[in-house]
């Protein structure tokens, strides 16, 4: 198979990725009004995603091992078209709900498994290849919050069809992951490549569970700013339209920190000063907001510490595992534990504005949060630990 199709057909699964939680944020508060819902119930529609990604993630390992990473991908992307594409005929909040679950599963074993598809295919150019996978991820983000509000416009007024449109992206990806993992499995059957082996989950190891907690800290902060910045920016008296623009320019500033931090983190191996800068910045952005600074200006260190963290985020259990199936195994916990954590992150800052009525307090929170990750960032270190030692007794 050639390398062009390779990296096209990473590109397209990972524009898959967001665009089912991201594009609900410039269109959340006419959801809520058309549907009913309150703040909670709303931030649900970003929360149960993220914890669907958390809770199933451990079986794409299972799914890996039976149809390889290439079938296993396309059960991931037919799940992620099914549950946005529902959304054109939703009608009441539990449907809508269950295209959230659905999609959710979908992104779940999605991740994982491409993770373990870059270390199989790209033994040697992680860091890149991350990259360009999170950078695509951040693309997919970046188009569907920047075209929500248009679409719905065009499509007379639906929300419900601007947010089903993007299951054309999974219908492109389809036949390109078809045809590869029907590739692959001839060449498994001929023995040209291996059969995948068991790879357990890192359970025992000290250094997964720190990783984890990590992508945990990065998730509930990365999530809770894709469900609430917009609503919160529209809460400062800005339109919709000009809160969807901003939330655009804070997923467009962090392409280049995705795709070029990695390689940087790669080149000079000083993790923590990517990782506490990246966070730092974080930090500076929600104090801005909630100092009254202009959000415009607030979504530029927001968007290049979240675009860096991300790919880092990913990059560290790839790059400590020495095969497919441990990256596989513990890019499965990172995410399923990370995920989990993650996902009461959108849901705190919903309950947080129920109760006070603001946002102040709640991007408060969202600053302590990540002074935790920072602390947890100092104990990754600058070095990478085999996935052999530090275990727990």
């Amino acid at each position: 198979m050639k390398l062009f199709y390779i990296v096209l057909a990473l590109i397209l699964a990972s524009l898959n990725l967001r665009p089912p939680i991201t594009s609900i944020s410039p269109l959340m508060s006419i959801i809520q009004n058309d549907l009913g819902i309150s703040g909670i119930t709303a931030s649900l529609l970003t929360t149960l995603p993220v914890l669907c990604m958390g809770i199933f993630a451990p079986f794409s390992v299972r799914l890996s091992r039976r149809w390889g990473n290439e079938g296993a991908i396309v059960l991931a992307l037919i799940l992620i078209g099914l549950g946005t594409g529902l959304r054109w005929f939703v009608g009441t909040t539990p449907l809508m709900m269950f295209t959230s679950f659905l999609s959710g599963v979908g992104i779940a074993l999605a991740g994982p498994l491409l993770s373990s598809f870059i270390k199989q295919y790209f033994p040697d150019r992680v860091a890149s290849m991350v990259g360009i996978y999170s950078t695509a991820m951040v693309m997919g983000a970046s188009i569907s919050v920047g075209l929500s509000v248009p679409l719905q416009h065009t499509l007379g007024g639906s929300w419900r069809g601007s947010m089903a449109v993007w299951a054309l992206l999974a219908a492109i990806a389809l036949p390109i992951w078809l045809r590869l993992a029907w590739s692959a499995r001839t060449d498994r059957q001929s023995g040209k490549i291996s059969s995948v082996l068991n790879a357990p989950l890192p359970v025992n190891n000290k250094r997964a569970w720190v990783l984890t907690l990590f992508f945990g800290l990065m998730a509930a902060i990365f999530y809770s700013l894709t469900a609430w910045l917009a609503p919160a920016i529209q809460s400062q008296g800005y339109s919709q339209e000009t809160a969807g623009k901003i939330q655009t320019l804070f997923t467009l500033i962090s392409l280049p920190s995705t795709l070029f931090i990695p390689m940087l983190v790669h080149r000079y191996q000083r993790r923590v000063f990517w990782l506490v800068g990246c966070a730092i910045l974080e930090l500076t952005g929600v104090l801005m907001l909630n100092l009254s600074v202009s959000p415009w200006l607030a979504a530029i260190p927001l968007g290049i510490g979240a675009g860096g963290l991300f790919p880092i985020a990913l990059m560290l259990p790839i790059d400590e595992t020495s095969n497919a199936q441990e990256a596989s195994s513990w890019s499965a916990m990172t995410q399923s534990g990370g995920y989990i954590l993650g996902a009461f992150g959108p849901l705190a800052i919903g309950w947080l504005h129920d109760a006070t009525g603001s946002f102040v307090q709640a991007f408060y929170g969202l600053a302590v949060i990540i002074v935790l990750q920072i602390i947890v960032q100092m104990a990754i270190g600058n070095k990478k630990s085999s996935p052999s030692i530090s275990r727990l007794h």
